[in-house]
């Protein structure tokens, strides 16, 4: 039991959980960004250009209201303004992962002196070249 209890707290206190925990709040605060993004902005334009259709009223109906029943609809309009949410989201995870991907490989690179190269990847280059010439004497030795 000890030993799990040390366990989950190295987990907790390591940055796993906090990093989660960051990534959530933050995912939360984007949500509702992306949400005004489309409501706001996005959707009044195609809203004039549909002729001032609301894309969250649009619905098939099934069978209509009666005095003693429900509507029973398929809402395809509030689909539509989810998967406007969604492609925004997609689109702009995408930007943001490609910018950072753009950002590590410069980092990574051992020959772009405008970026200082973080020490692990200096240290894998330097074995690298030393395995490098180890194999060229062996060979040399062998021949």
């Amino acid at each position: 039991m000890k030993n799990f209890i040390t366990e989950f707290k190295n987990f907790a206190i390591k940055g796993n959980m906090v990093d989660m925990a960051i990534g959530i709040i933050i995912g939360a605060s984007f949500n509702a960004v992306v949400n005004t993004l489309v409501k706001k902005i996005i959707l009044p334009p195609l809203s004039v250009l549909t002729g001032g259709v609301d894309f969250s009223e649009m619905k098939f109906v099934l069978q209509n209201a009666t005095e003693f029943t429900e509507e029973v609809a398929i809402g395809y309009g509030d689909l539509f303004n989810v998967l406007v949410d969604f492609l925004i989201v997609a689109l702009t995870i995408f930007i943001v992962v490609k910018g950072m991907n753009r950002f590590r490989d410069q980092a990574e690179d051992v020959n772009n002196e405008k970026v200082e190269t973080p020490k692990n990847i200096k240290l894998l280059s330097n074995i690298e070249k030393l395995l490098e010439e180890q194999n060229s004497l062996l060979r040399k030795k062998q021949e």
